[in-house]
């Protein structure tokens, strides 16, 4: 039973799963990345001039540009994990290729527009019909129904419609970034993915999922719409400073590093706190003598605590927080995350080994399984990549292979060349 369970932690959950994917950008192909983490075989077709993601180089002010290859960055995080064929379905012996494709696949993974799925016949009608047991997976902008059906969008779409833009400032909207709807999105779609393959154990039956930027913001929002729902109230005030309880805030140390600290019940931890802090007095001053009145008095609070904490730094805060049971947090820049010992013994930022790009470090899989491995397996194919492969594996010959290039129908590429 060791070597059998031995033997299974060297696979990925969905070991034996083959993805077919045809999609652009990151809230799609994400997903396919994912299911690639758990082990799946994904093979991605892009059109003959790519994805167009792999040339979104600018956002803002902030370059996202891989200097060694003047591609953007973004394409390795949507492209881990997968197998590329450069292929134009909208030839003849294109989509012969992409039928042969499908019909060995357990799932079909899109992200384009309704009309344009449509139009190259990659809906699911069209694609069931090749077979019937396969999952369709679909990730758009607003939905499957609806005046935005057909509607293009991208991440800030979705969290401006869906109200995340003002959740932590009711005036002024605020995004948040990079790309982190669209990796929800990617999460929720390959969560649909997992559900339908378990149906289809199950039941034996393929079906259709639809997944969108916009549902999955107010999905995630869930909270704060129950509170909108039920209670009438505005939930984008929850977090503003001077409104929150020192027991609920963030606060600046003596160095410049920010701590926050996040407890309830409040009166289970109010006097420890004020204790550690050298506050005690405050324990019988009337202004703060129990929640309602802290409460009231909730500004004069935070300006006494803000002192308060700015007298040492985070480290000290943290090692006389950690010591007394009061949960404190450091608020960490993406740097500190790379060097955190909780995220690395956890696997939560592992080092990954890039062929090109040598050693770096990226997140990990942030599921445990007792009896399988889940990882990021291989890097973001170059265009085109392995499609010789692949036709192989369809049974093309070489002859017939030469035969598609000359037709138009497949583009041949190259593995990257490895750093030296």
């Amino acid at each position: 039973m060791t070597d059998q369970v031995d033997e299974r932690m060297k696979h990925g959950p969905l070991t034996g799963v083959r993805v077919v994917e045809y999609g652009v950008f990151h809230a799609g192909p994400g997903a396919g990345a994912i299911l690639g983490d758990l082990g799946a075989d994904v093979v991605k077709i892009e059109a003959k001039n790519g994805d167009p993601e792999r040339f979104w180089t600018v956002v803002g002010g902030l370059s996202i540009e891989d200097p060694a290859t003047g591609e953007s960055i973004m394409y390795e995080v949507s492209n881990r994990n997968k197998r590329g064929i450069c292929l134009d379905i909208k030839t003849p012996r294109g989509r012969e290729v992409l039928e042969k494709l499908v019909a060995g696949a357990d799932v079909f993974l899109t992200n384009l527009r309704k009309s344009t799925k449509t139009k190259l016949n990659i809906d699911y009608e069209s694609i069931r019909a090749l077979n019937p047991r396969i999952i369709h997976a679909n990730v758009s902008g607003y939905g499957p129904d609806g005046p935005a059906a057909d509607m293009g969008a991208f991440d800030p779409m979705g969290q401006a419609r869906s109200g995340m833009m003002f959740l932590s400032d009711p005036e002024r909207p605020q995004l948040v970034h990079l790309a982190v709807l669209d990796q929800a999105t990617a999460i929720a779609a390959s969560h649909a993915v997992l559900a339908a393959l378990f149906a289809r154990e199950r039941h034996g039956v393929g079906q259709e999922v639809h997944v969108s930027l916009f549902s999955t913001g107010i999905w995630l929002l869930y909270a704060n719409y129950m509170c909108k729902s039920m209670l009438g109230t505005d939930p984008s005030i929850s977090w503003v400073r001077f409104e929150n309880s020192p027991l609920r805030n963030n606060f600046q140390c003596a160095d410049g590093k920010w701590i926050l600290g996040v407890h309830h019940p409040e009166e289970k931890y109010w006097e420890r706190f004020c204790r550690v802090t050298g506050q005690e007095a405050l324990l019988t001053d009337p202004r703060f003598a129990d929640r309602p009145a802290r409460r009231k008095n909730c500004r004069e609070l935070v300006v006494i605590f803000d002192a308060v904490i700015a007298s040492r730094t985070r480290d000290e805060w943290m090692k006389v927080f950690t010591e007394c049971g009061l949960m404190f947090s450091p608020v960490q820049r993406i740097e500190d995350v790379f060097a955190d010992p909780q995220a690395l013994e956890c696997g939560y930022v592992v080092e990954y080994d890039h062929p090109e790009k040598g050693p770096m470090k990226i997140p990990g899989y942030p599921h445990h399984f007792s009896a399988a491995a889940p990882a990021t397996r291989s890097f973001a194919p170059a265009l085109g990549q392995h499609s010789k492969e692949i036709l192989a594996e369809l049974g093309y010959s070489e002859e017939a292979v030469e035969g598609l290039v000359r037709e138009g129908a497949v583009r041949m590429g190259a593995a990257p060349a490895e750093k030296d």
